[in-house]
């Protein structure tokens, strides 16, 4: 039977339908899988290009790793040389309290240990005997230990360690450990007079007890210390039945000796606004002196107080942070008849106001209120500085940096170096470690760090960065 026209026109329209829209399927499918292909390219090339960044980056961090590590090398084999030579040279001057007989490990092996374990983070003396134990050959080396019959290094024993930092003299130690750092130190300026106002290097003087330990007569040891830049160069320890007041001359003294203090100044609290101690800054160590007077001294405190300071000289600076705000106005002029007639060698004299802002937050069941705490304080200053050797932004600087032994020493010996929390008590145990953290953080400015955690962290896991700060690298 024949098809009718009509219908074999529509099944042939329908087909090419069908066939238009296979085509356009696949188009489509080709489309997609063009696009598919595209972005996996796009992908693979951005992957290569960031693979490529990162490894860019890796190289210019490594390569600027081993520039800074030669660098570090480089500035440690320096320092070495301008302090005498490595660290185990200053731990040579050092009497050995033990009998030769039966010495197995040497004393500038053992402290040099103790030291690098300490930079490595070890707080506890237990912590620092066990490093020690388990200490790499490599610094085991560096630190002249022995070997043993079968040729292998061996480190001291926990107990030896602990007996000899007993039995150790505290003050031979502090005097070493200063004169190695202070040998160091840049020279300070000798020329006199000045040309005109400039920032001298300073001594910033100050006073620490050893909150953890007790001494034999059950005193809690105290330790007078003179810092430049966060660097201890001098340590002396407070008798029991005496103050700091007589102590800081003797030490500012012996500390003259191998590191002159001509032309340096030398600042401290109130506790040490003291004649005896200007004169002695003046006329025998060629120094000056930026002192705080306080109610210590009634006669000159009253006489500054009553003083007109409106046309005095005017130095105002400002900080922000850690929730406060801090106005410091500091009011400087020449020091009249007066006063000069009630303290030896002070040429200006200041006025320093401080008004601080604090965020406080009260506290009332689970809520907490917002709230400010205003103080304001105002002290005086004497100085044996000339108008023409400082201006009132310097004497700003000294007021202000004299903080810096606070900040950058006894603040880092307490909660970095967890001193406080320490209970180790007997001997000379506690007076040595403080020693030894003092050194530790020395060593540590000098070598170019001021980061004291981050820098330990790192020297942590880094060998080489460990006996580049100790001045123990093969160079030497």
């Amino acid at each position: 039977m024949p098809v009718p026209a009509d219908a074999a026109e529509a099944v042939i329209a329908e087909a090419e339908r069908e066939v238009r829209n296979a085509a356009r399927k696949q188009k489509r499918k080709a489309a997609a899988a063009e696009k598919r292909r595209r972005k996996q390219e796009d992908r693979a090339a951005g992957a290569a290009e960031q693979a490529g960044r990162r490894r860019a980056k890796e190289e210019r961090q490594r390569e600027e790793g081993e520039k800074a590590l030669a660098a570090l090398l480089e500035r440690s084999v320096m320092l070495a040389a301008a302090s005498g030579g490595s660290l185990l040279s200053c731990f040579r001057l050092v009497p050995d309290p033990r009998s030769r007989r039966g010495r197995r490990h040497s004393l500038p092996c053992i402290l040099a240990l103790v030291t690098a374990a300490l930079l490595s983070g070890q707080t506890l003396l237990e912590d620092v005997t066990a490093w020690i134990s388990h200490a790499d050959p490599e610094i085991l080396a560096a630190a002249g230990a022995r070997r043993g019959r079968d040729g292998r290094l061996a480190a001291p024993h926990g107990k030896t360690v602990t007996r000899v930092l007993g039995m150790l003299g505290a003050q031979a130690l502090a005097d070493a450990a200063a004169r190695y750092l202070a040998a160091a130190l840049p020279p300070g300026p000798v020329r006199f007079p000045v040309a005109g106002p400039v920032l001298l290097p300073s001594l910033n003087c100050d006073g620490k007890e050893i909150r953890g330990a007790t001494a034999a007569d059950g005193t809690v040891p105290f330790l007078l210390s003179g810092a430049v830049d966060g660097v201890v160069i001098a340590e002396r320890e407070i008798g029991a039945k005496t103050n700091e007041i007589p102590e800081i001359g003797p030490m500012l003294l012996s500390l003259s000796e191998h590191a002159p203090l001509a032309g340096r100044v030398i600042t401290a609290d109130a506790l040490h606004t003291q004649r005896r101690l200007a004169k002695l800054i003046c006329e025998q160590l060629l120094a000056h002196y930026v002192l705080t007077v306080k109610d210590n001294q009634k006669g000159l405190h009253a006489a500054l107080a009553g003083l007109n300071w409106a046309r005095a000289r005017r130095h105002v600076t400002r900080d922000h942070g850690h929730g406060r705000d801090e106005t410091r106005t500091h009011l400087v002029m020449d020091a009249p008849a007066s006063v000069k007639g009630l303290f030896p060698h002070v040429r200006q004299i200041a006025r320093v106001t401080r008004d601080v802002t604090r965020v406080t937050r009260s506290r009332t069941g689970k809520t907490r209120a917002p709230g400010l705490k205003i103080t304001h304080e105002t002290v005086y200053i004497v100085t044996s500085l000339t108008a023409r050797e400082a201006a009132p932004k310097h004497i700003a600087a000294y007021v202000r940096g004299h903080w810096g032994i606070e900040n950058k020493v006894h603040w880092v010996r307490d909660v970095t170096l967890r001193e406080d929390p320490s209970r180790v008590s007997a001997g000379s145990r506690p007076r040595v470690l403080a020693t030894l953290r003092n050194l530790a953080m020395g060593l540590i400015r000098q070598a170019g760090h001021d980061a004291i955690a981050g820098t330990i962290r790192q020297a942590e896991y880094d060998k080489a960065l460990l006996l580049a700060i100790l001045r123990l690298t093969p160079a030497l």
